[in-house]
């Protein structure tokens, strides 16, 4: 258990501090970025599947086409997500980006009710009615429409909806995922090459490093986050998973020090106050339930 909570906190460390990170490479743009992501994503995958000896999943799950389809989807669910994201930190929205992740146990709630026919209780409906109220105030008082926030929650609320019938490991989920959108990825960056846009090896060791570097550092969390969610309780792991977005905008505010208005501020703090609530209830349900079994 310890190792297993050890391991999810790292994982939401790392995510939190990701946007330093692109920032490092902002020199290229959003998607050669995301190119040498998932090409160095795939070495990283399968070295380690060679490591684990686990290659025998891998040549199963090839031979599912179900599964190949699914997983198809998710990883360009994933691969959206990814992009959207890289572009936000470098274009300097890294505080509406953390919004996104803050926001995204409340769009999974709304997919339950969506795809899974689950009824709503009191509390979750004010909650999503706080959501709303609070992406009405920012678009109204702070003048722009939280489309990016929105955007990333949604995206990565249906790639976690989705993985809900995927019965792959880890890993060979990830890898699949990852062999869906290499073809494309590295053809554009032999594209670039071709043409003289492409930024590794061009700008120096440092930045071809750290290129290279965008496969480790999103694999790694990702394979902590599965080790940890299999070995510790839903309730802490949905308690933890606000460390990241928590880093993410404390980094834009006194990092970059990006823009953050009363407006703003207000329009943030309804969906804070929706979280709030929504964390609060699921805690005192839980709660009861165990007086209940006692």
């Amino acid at each position: 258990m310890p190792s297993a909570v050890l391991s999810a906190i790292f994982a939401y460390v790392i995510w939190g501090f990701l946007p330093i990170y692109w920032k490092s490479v902002q020199a290229a743009s959003a998607v050669e970025i995301l190119c040498h992501r998932v090409c160095w994503s795939l070495l990283v995958c399968l070295l380690l599947l060679w490591a684990l000896r686990q290659r025998g999943d891998l040549a199963k799950a090839l031979h599912n086409r179900r599964h190949l389809a699914l997983y198809a989807v998710t990883s360009l669910l994933l691969t959206t997500n990814w992009l959207l994201y890289i572009w936000v930190v470098n274009a300097g929205y890294i505080l509406e980006g953390s919004l996104a992740y803050f926001i995204n146990p409340l769009i999974s709630v709304l997919c339950g009710v969506l795809f899974f026919r689950e009824r709503l209780r009191l509390a979750q409906i004010a909650a999503l009615a706080m959501v709303v109220v609070g992406i009405i105030y920012l678009t109204v008082f702070y003048g722009r429409f939280p489309w990016i926030a929105l955007t990333l929650a949604t995206s990565f609320g249906l790639y976690g909806l989705l993985h809900k019938k995927a019965t792959e490991p880890a890993l060979t989920g990830m890898l699949l995922e990852t062999i869906v959108v290499f073809p494309p990825a590295l053809a554009f960056l032999i594209w670039l090459e071709i043409h003289g846009g492409g930024h590794f090896i061009h700008t120096g060791l440092r930045q071809s490093l750290l290129l290279a570097g965008a496969g480790l550092v999103t694999s790694l969390p990702l394979l902590m986050f599965n080790f940890a969610a299999q070995r510790i309780p839903l309730s802490l792991m949905g308690l933890l998973q606000y460390l990241s977005p928590t880093i993410t905008l404390l980094v834009g505010l006194f990092i970059y020090h990006e823009d953050f208005p009363r407006d703003r501020l207000i329009g943030f703090s309804l969906i804070w106050l929706a979280l709030l609530l929504y964390l609060a209830e699921g805690g005192l349900r839980r709660l009861r339930r165990k007086k209940a079994s006692l």
